[in-house]
């Protein structure tokens, strides 16, 4: 299954106040999309940030819908190899969480910047839809080939997301993430 990684935000570049960072996710070399969030905490290991969805229209991936008016609530660690979304519509409704496996996040100069590895895991709003995406991607990427260091630790870390959400690590508050 191959899915685009969902973003926030939109792929400008503002200029960042005390309160607010730039996210740019990266793929391959390449910056995939650049947009302002909101910080709303940073403990020296996650910076977790909030941003709307404002890419154009409605981006429907068959088991969630990501839309107008949602707004993600992002979690980046400086050590650990993921990110996780917290989707919630635009009534506050959470629709669930969309993790993406990362290198660790570098932040710097009012910029969080996270280079995408292909794999992700959605997590629904109530725990009962578990899936890993884009292991064909990932597979494809040469990763395991060019960094097998990388590679084992993308896999470990999708892995332990999952173990997370099939124990309903989720269900309860972020800051009971690994």
């Amino acid at each position: 299954m191959t899915t685009d990684a969902p973003t926030s935000g939109t792929a400008t570049t503002g200029t960042p106040t005390p309160d607010t960072v730039t996210v740019t996710l990266t793929k391959a070399g390449r910056t995939k999309i650049r947009y302002p969030a909101e910080r709303l905490a940073d403990d020296g290991s996650r910076i977790t940030v909030r941003a709307p969805w404002a890419a154009d229209g409605v981006r429907d991936f068959g088991f969630v819908r990501f839309e107008p008016g949602d707004v993600f609530v992002e979690h980046f660690w400086r050590d650990r190899w993921y990110a996780v979304k917290e989707v919630h519509g635009g009534d506050g409704t959470r629709k669930g969480w969309y993790c993406d496996i990362t290198r660790p996040a570098v932040v710097r100069d009012g910029e969080i910047v996270v280079e995408d590895l292909d794999l992700d895991l959605w997590v629904s709003a109530d725990g009962c839809d578990v899936r890993r995406l884009d292991e064909d991607e990932f597979a494809a990427s040469g990763l395991a080939e060019r960094d097998p260091r990388a590679a084992e630790a993308a896999l470990a870390a999708l892995d332990a997301l999952e173990h997370l959400a099939r124990t309903d690590g989720f269900l309860s508050a972020p800051s009971s993430l690994p």
